[in-house]
């Protein structure tokens, strides 16, 4: 396999060298020069895991498993490790104001799922008075002008700093080569010119979604590049909390591609087009970062025999065939982004190197189930294996076009009557009811004619009708769902469009229970339910409550070992009713015991003991903070309230 630049890489290393520790300074040193050999890199980190599935609820005194495989067949697991792919320095919101960890990309498809979003991060180490900790470095001056600030972020080779340009006084940012030690002399002068064409090919380019390269300073002899600081996120910190709308993702696309056709034009290939290195700007601002690795027409090859550079799942199938790239090969990278934006789990993703390029090259990645219509067309069009049939620029530019523009109004929409709303608190009423002007939200739309000309028992028929339509015990399923009649657990479960069900390996696994996960495996639906025929221990209580009021003193005990769940969460414990007899609910809050990657996690639960004396329990547990809490409270209330169980 050949590629077109870049270091010899073996069959399951990562696709970026780690960064080694700082070596100790000598004394000698620091009094010949302020900090000689620039050995302030951060070591490498290892990759937090992603998730890999529901785990099973929490095992309470019930004979069988609860529901939730640790990960999909045939090897349950709780998590799956992500491999570390190529993290350069741009890429980790290099030029963001704030320093970001570096992000992971959406995992391979299949049984991984993308990583719930991150906890706040931790308040930076503090000296012993009590003021932030600098970082070795901090106060040096490059070249005579630009005074190193603070550490933004660092790759495979280089170190991001924000910086003070001292001649114009602006802040910059400026990217400091960094390579491991051992690397041989070749390869290092392979890297160094690497930079310097990343400068060379940045500064080529006038469009206002590439990052402005504002001069290159040889340090002994190595190149430190200066750079327009961009205030903001990467996409890939981004789709660390969730994923984007269409048309959030249509416009986002659109920027790039800007900055794809701006580079095509001056004759340069970017060929690493990844949410790592689109960055997130203020005001709306999209920047595409990092030519580190770009190819410019007429220059010679950088290429090792064998060399491989980039990230393999957003790398296109000719590249990886050592065929020569074409501007196709960045639309096609393109594609994967929007994939991965919008869907949630990267299409090629695998569990290692040799195994995604398998997969750039002979798997189909399922169609778009979140992107729609013109969006999904220039996703599967940009996907396709066949450079000369992927969709040029332009078309790509007309689809995302009509995709990132709201829809329009309809006529019925612009002449519609105005209306009053009749909005009523979600406790059913205890609240009253009030009545406000406009269209409102979550309220009974009633012709305001209506509301003048009928009297109070008209409009009290309306409020009651509007308590029956929004009790999901009463109501329709929310649009897009569907029911699922699980025979071995003799219940119906109401679960979204989409999710992915996995149910008991049964060579090993004699319980009864599913579980329906969402493509992000941010959330997901278990249910199960431990037969009285079968609990020869006795260890079903008497009652709905009963059972939930022993778990919940066991998760305040010890918590649960399948949940990540430490000893003392918070819960909320309440008795409640079902079909007229009595069950039992509880919500548990709590942040996962992973040392490495503690996350926040909400579960809802629900207790119900047949008259046959069987003990059902459904769990639906999702994220406890960002962009997917309030979804997964929505997907809980629901899934509870049109629980169905089968009379026996």
């Amino acid at each position: 396999m050949s590629s077109d630049g870049g270091v010899t890489q073996g069959a399951d290393e990562p696709t970026s060298f780690a960064l080694r520790p700082p070596r100790p300074v000598t004394p000698a040193e620091q009094q010949g020069v302020p900090h000689p050999g620039n050995p302030y890199a951060d070591p490498a980190r290892s990759a937090p895991r992603t998730q890999a599935g529901p785990p099973p609820p929490a095992q309470s005194a019930q004979p069988q498993p609860q529901p939730g495989p640790r990960s999909g067949p045939p090897q349950p697991h709780p998590h799956a490790q992500s491999e570390p792919h190529a993290q350069s320095a741009h890429a980790q919101s290099a030029h963001a104001e704030s320093a970001h960890q570096p992000s992971q990309h959406p995992p391979r498809s299949g049984t991984a799922h993308p990583r719930p979003p991150r906890p706040p991060e931790s308040a930076p180490p503090r000296s012993p008075q009590g003021s932030p900790a600098q970082d070795p470095g901090t106060g040096r001056l490059v070249a005579g002008r630009y005074r190193l600030l603070a550490k933004l972020g660092h790759g495979g080779m280089g170190t991001v700093w924000r910086a003070e340009d001292e001649t114009v006084d602006r802040e910059v940012a400026v990217k400091e080569p960094r390579l491991p030690d051992h690397l041989p002399e070749r390869e290092r002068a392979n890297a160094f010119e690497r930079m310097r064409r990343e400068a060379r090919a940045a500064a080529r380019l006038d469009h206002p979604a590439v990052v402005n390269v504002h001069d290159v300073a040889v340090v002994d002899g190595r190149p430190w590049i200066v750079m327009e600081l961009v205030r903001g996120r990467s996409l890939g910190a981004a789709l660390e909390e969730g994923t984007l709308g269409a048309r959030e993702a249509a416009r986002i696309g659109l920027e790039v591609l800007g900055a794809l056709e701006a580079a095509h034009a001056a004759g340069i290939l970017h060929r690493d087009v990844k949410p790592d290195n689109v960055l997130l700007g203020p005001h709306g601002r999209v920047v595409l970062t990092d030519f580190g690795i770009a190819r410019i027409e007429g220059e010679t090859s950088l290429t090792d025999t064998g060399g491989f550079v980039g990230s393999p799942e957003y790398i296109a199938p000719e590249r990886v065939l050592g065929q020569r790239p074409g501007p196709s090969c960045d639309l096609w990278s393109l594609g994967v982004v929007l994939y991965a934006a919008t869907e949630g789990v990267s299409p090629f993703r695998r569990s290692n190197t040799p195994a995604t390029l398998q997969s750039v090259l002979n798997s189909t990645p399922a169609a778009p189930a979140s992107a729609k219509g013109p969006l999904a067309e220039a996703i599967n069009g940009l996907l396709d294996k066949d450079p000369s049939r992927r969709l040029r620029a332009d078309r790509v530019r007309r689809l995302l076009t009509e995709a990132a523009e709201p829809p329009a109004r309809t006529p019925t929409e612009t002449a519609r009557t105005p209306t009053e709303t009749v909005r009523v608190p979600e406790d059913g009423g205890t609240g009253g009811a009030t009545r406000t002007g406009g269209t409102g939200r979550g309220g009974v739309r009633v012709p305001r004619a209506a509301l003048f000309g009928l009297g109070a028992a008209v409009v009290a028929a309306a409020v009651a009708a509007y308590l029956v339509i929004a009790n999901p015990f009463a109501g329709p399923l929310p649009d897009g769902w569907g029911k699922h009649h699980e025979k071995d657990i003799t219940a119906t479960l109401a679960v979204p469009a989409g999710y992915q069900r996995s149910t008991p390996d049964r060579t090993s696994d004699k319980g009864h229970w599913v579980t329906y996960t969402d493509w992000s495996g941010g959330i997901w639906i278990g249910l199960g339910v431990s037969r009285a025929s079968e609990d020869a221990s006795h260890q079903i209580k008497d009652s709905s409550a009963a059972q939930m009021y022993a778990d919940n003193g066991d998760f305040k005990q010890s918590g649960a070992y399948a949940l990540d769940m430490p000893e003392g969460p918070r819960t909320v414990p309440r008795e409640t009713t079902y079909r007229g007899g009595r069950s039992a609910e509880n919500t548990v809050v709590y942040m996962t015991n992973d040392s490495q990657d503690p996350r926040p996690r909400e579960l809802r639960m629900f207790y119900y003991k047949s008259s046959a004396g069987d003990m059902y329990k459904l769990t639906v547990s999702y994220p406890g903070k960002g962009d997917f809490t309030a979804r997964g409270r929505e997907v809980a209330r629901a899934a509870i309230a049109n629980l169905d169980i089968d009379k026996r």
